[in-house]
């Protein structure tokens, strides 16, 4: 049997987010070492540090760190995207965490890696949201990315960019960036699904009010045929951290940078199916405007944490290609990718019961 001391070490950030909690349990073949502003709710079963990235001095403790475990991979899951249940509200700080933090972790990579490391793994996930909130048709790995409005999608779109351009500075260390579309789940809780779900989020006493009275809040959108036919895919988070946990075990050839789109299996459905699966009223409204005027007001009075900037994510669409990621799972993808998108949107209204977890973020996901 392997003992603890053989084990090879994975660094995980944001161990504490949603996806990273799930990931963790399919890592009993490593010595898993967590990071993230705060610790896990339940007492961690494995090495913990607190550590802020949007401080340059993370950068140098992530050297030490890497040098003293002699890591072989680094799982970069620290990702603010709600302001209001991180309390990270600044949007200069949520940059410091999403984008610089991620050039900090990489760095710190570049610099090991130079004077003999041994990280030879580097996964980021991105998010689809970095493609824009209007794509033409299912689009691929090389569609130009066209983030805008929402600060938690321009940075994953900055993020990524800042992945692909240093990968090359990472040495022997191969790179995956993933694309994975709106996370699903009973535990999740995102603007689209949040939506759906009609859970009053705001940390105002009106929401505090709703929430107890089980109140829902309806799914607005503009008036218009073209609405309703938005078509949306999705991904269980469940999924996703089969995923991750697969690239780990994977056994590398050479140093090479994959990016995948990352999406359940089968066709997208339409917002209408969405609104039908999750039991949503939708109230249609004059214009995108009207939308957009009542979000700010649900948001300015604590009822809602979804903020007006999120609009266009809500009632765009934007589907991704995934025959690459096929390709790369083979024999193994519906192992892995075990949910249609049907499945996974529907696991996330399981239960009426089910209170919805945080948001992936440093400090906490995702995604």
């Amino acid at each position: 049997m392997t003992t603890i001391s053989e084990r090879r070490t994975v660094i995980v950030t944001g161990i504490a987010g949603n996806l990273g909690t799930r990931l963790l349990p399919l890592l009993n073949e490593f010595e898993v070492i967590g990071l993230d502003l705060r610790p896990p709710s339940q007492p961690p079963q494995f090495r913990f540090e607190p550590i802020d990235l949007a401080e340059e001095s993370s950068c140098r403790q992530l050297v030490t760190l890497l040098k003293e475990t002699r890591a072989i991979a680094i799982v970069h899951l620290a990702f603010v995207i709600d302001p209001q249940r991180t309390g990270v509200l600044d949007v200069e700080r949520m940059w410091q965490i999403n984008v610089a933090g991620t050039a900090r972790v990489m760095e710190a990579i570049s610099v090991v890696n130079r004077y003999g490391g041994n990280v030879r793994k580097f996964i980021f996930p991105s998010s689809v949201s970095a493609y824009g909130p209007e794509t033409s048709g299912p689009i691929a790995e090389d569609f130009p990315l066209g983030a805008h409005t929402l600060p938690y999608a321009i940075h994953k779109q900055q993020s990524d960019e800042v992945v692909r351009y240093r990968t090359e500075t990472l040495g022997e260390c191969s790179t995956y960036i993933l694309r994975p579309h709106i996370f699903t789940g009973a535990s999740m809780q995102n603007y689209l699904v949040g939506a759906l779900r009609g859970t009053p989020t705001g940390k105002g006493k009106r929401g505090e009010r709703l929430r107890a009275s089980g109140k829902r809040l309806p799914l607005m959108l503009p008036f218009g045929r073209s609405y309703p036919e938005k078509r949306y895919q999705f991904v269980h988070v469940d999924d996703m951290a089969r995923l991750l946990a697969h690239i780990l075990h994977r056994d590398e050839s050479s140093p090479e940078t994959t990016i995948l789109n990352v999406a359940a299996r089968g066709e997208p459905i339409t917002l209408a199916r969405c609104a039908e699966i999750a039991n949503a009223k939708v109230v249609r409204m004059p214009g995108r405007w009207a939308c957009r005027f009542v979000l700010r007001l649900l948001w300015n009075l604590g009822i809602s944490a979804i903020p007006p900037q999120a609009l266009p994510y809500m009632i765009g669409s934007y589907t991704m290609d995934t025959t690459r990621l096929r390709k790369f799972l083979g024999r193994d993808y519906e192992t892995v990718i075990r949910y249609t998108v049907e499945e996974a949107l529907a696991d996330s209204f399981r239960t009426e019961s089910t209170q919805p977890q945080q948001m992936e973020m440093a400090g906490q996901p995702q995604g």
